[in-house]
């Protein structure tokens, strides 16, 4: 909760522009519900349980399974869900990334989501481990709601702050399908996929941010529309990122999704793990849009894009060399990492 009063700041920032306001005020009083919801579910779990360890947690769950305790964990998990934009608790995340200024939705995209997400992984595995199947069945919805939302909303989005919401609540799908698998090899896939995920992010807003036309921050996608022949480099390492991100092989992406499908498919989730990846190839509909405006059109503007900053240039340069090649020789750190991690969940 601390981590979110400053995000409601920061969503606000720019207190003068109508929309970060609207942004602000819209994820400040939806957050506020989403904290009631987890507040209220852990004041459950405590009040039948009569701890907050996870240990006697899971104690108590495994001799006493009764409803109560699963009411006030599904109250935990919808609250939780909030905070990494889950559909459909999601409502906030398109407005907020589009009001919010890039390097805030930057922050937004990356580092909250990683700690809700370890802290979801962390109190299901760890407190409610003997009751997977029942809180399961709830992760999977969410799970799948998750990718179609995400999937299909982006597809009409014109603001690449708005579609880069969307697509981050299609891939927070994915991490909440790691979870349900309910395994250690689920755990790892999600952990992979979380830092792969992030690097992406990071080098995607790094070159959101050192691009610029006319003095303007470029916004809308079609204001990429050329980008191959004012800033080949930097087009260049966009395309990596946008086929990254989407999981084109033997990118970062790709090998994220492959850890997370390969523990879905161990825990018999064929059928979730087949509608994420329809998911994926509907999502590359609106990657394949921003590659194809920067390579094969021309710009729809006569002012060129500005001198770019080397500091914003240089961290996207270094994800998409992250995402390719070097992530083959990453993820002999990561995997193991990964492995050492989701194995103390548990304890």
């Amino acid at each position: 909760e601390l981590h979110s009063l400053a995000l409601y700041v920061l969503a606000a920032f720019h207190r003068d522009d109508l929309k970060a306001s609207e942004a602000g005020l819209k994820y400040f009083v939806l957050g506020a519900l989403s904290s009631g919801l987890l507040l209220y579910g852990a004041s459950l779990i405590y009040g039948f349980s009569g701890s907050m360890r996870y240990e006697d947690i899971a104690a108590y769950a495994a001799s006493n399974p009764g409803v109560g305790l699963l009411f006030g964990l599904v109250f935990l998990i919808c609250g939780l869900a909030f905070k990494v934009s889950a559909a459909p608790f999601h409502m906030w995340t398109p407005d907020v990334y589009e009001g919010a200024p890039t390097p805030v939705v930057a922050l937004f995209a990356t580092a909250p989501k990683v700690a809700a997400m370890v802290l979801t992984a962390r109190v299901l595995d760890g407190a409610f481990a003997g009751s997977h199947d029942q809180w399961a069945q709830v992760t999977v919805i969410i799970s799948l709601i998750s990718f179609a939302v995400g999937a299909f909303g982006g597809l009409a989005q014109k603001d690449l702050q708005r579609l880069l919401a969307y697509s981050s609540i299609a891939n927070i799908g994915y991490a909440f399908l790691g979870i349900t698998a309910g395994t250690d090899s689920g755990l790892q896939a999600m952990l992979i996929f979380m830092t792969l995920y992030v690097i992406d992010q990071f080098g995607f807003f790094a070159i959101l941010l050192a691009l610029s036309r006319g003095g303007r921050p470029i916004r809308n996608i079609s204001d990429l529309a050329g980008l191959k022949k004012e800033r080949p480099v930097t087009a260049i390492a966009l395309t990596i990122l946008s086929l990254s991100v989407l999981g084109m092989p033997p990118l970062s992406g790709f090998w994220a999704k492959y850890y997370v499908f390969g523990a879905a498919a161990n825990a018999g989730l064929w059928i979730p793990a087949a509608l994420g990846l329809v998911a994926s190839v509907v999502a590359a509909f609106y990657y394949l849009r921003i590659i194809k405006l920067m390579w094969f059109d021309e710009p729809q503007s006569e002012a060129k894009t500005d001198k770019a900053p080397f500091e914003a240039k240089s961290i996207g340069w270094l994800s998409a060399a992250f995402a390719f090649p070097l992530v083959i020789a990453a993820l002999s750190f990561i995997e193991p990492a990964a492995r050492a991690a989701a194995s103390g969940f548990g304890g």
